[in-house]
């Protein structure tokens, strides 16, 4: 039988920041959302990326088990957005599992979920989990699909007791208002499987990718969030 393979847009093989410990952050091809901030526009095309297999991915994951082992470390599978290719990540976190490496899916959990992005979380030991915005109509607005998807799929790893992050990018003028961060706190609150919050401020470190597609930034003209609208984030989300 012809092994499946996945869409990869990029790699990182020794990333601190999307999940405990040292990890190996495979990077996804296709996004079904256009956040304005986004700072990986070219993964939004389905088309693009590189096909790669499973076993490909493993050969090369198995190099770095050292540092997964010193570091309580592990493989994280990001995008674009891996719940376009659900079928994919499942046989490649069955595959980790088999290796007790430790799994991570970074997700906008932004599509209906359906019976195969159940089995996928069947084998994922950590979700982080970015809510776009808490306002359904300021989401629509910021990345062009509505949050209903997005809270539903909070609502699921709760229900079946799966371990989240919840992150949220702090962009001046559009996810900074204290209504919307009070009604988010509300939301966490309400969930009793949240390990940890992120506030990731706004950067626009990703802005040359638009432009090497000769398209202008939505957001060229915001400033990043300054240290005090970060501090009064933080505070209003306990962080």
């Amino acid at each position: 039988m012809e092994e499946i393979t996945g869409k990869i847009h990029s790699v990182e093989t020794f990333g601190t920041v999307d999940g405990p410990g040292i990890r190996y952050i495979l990077f996804l091809q296709g996004c079904p959302l256009r956040c304005k901030y986004c700072h990986n526009r070219d993964t939004w095309d389905i088309n693009g990326g590189k096909n790669r297999t499973v076993s490909e991915i493993i050969k090369e994951i198995k190099r770095y088990t050292p540092y997964f082992n010193s570091s309580n470390g592990g493989v994280t599978v990001s995008g674009g957005e891996p719940l376009l290719q659900a079928n994919f990540v499942t046989e490649l976190f069955k595959e980790l599992h088999k290796l007790n490496i430790h799994t991570a899916l970074d997700t906008s959990g932004s599509l209906p979920i359906t019976d195969e992005i159940k089995e996928l979380l069947t084998h994922t030991d950590l979700v982080l989990l970015d809510i776009k915005h808490i306002n359904d109509e300021k989401a629509k607005a910021l990345t062009c699909v509505s949050n209903k998807n997005n809270l539903d799929f909070a609502k699921y790893l709760n229900e079946n007791n799966i371990p989240v992050w919840i992150r949220q990018v702090l962009v001046p003028g559009y996810t900074d208002d204290e209504h919307d961060l009070n009604e988010l706190k509300k939301f966490i609150d309400s969930l009793s499987n949240v390990k940890k919050v992120e506030l990731l401020p706004y950067h626009k470190m990703g802005e040359f990718k638009w432009k090497d597609l000769g398209i202008d930034a939505p957001l060229e003209d915001i400033a990043v969030p300054t240290k005090d609208q970060i501090d009064k984030a933080k505070k209003i989300l306990n962080i």
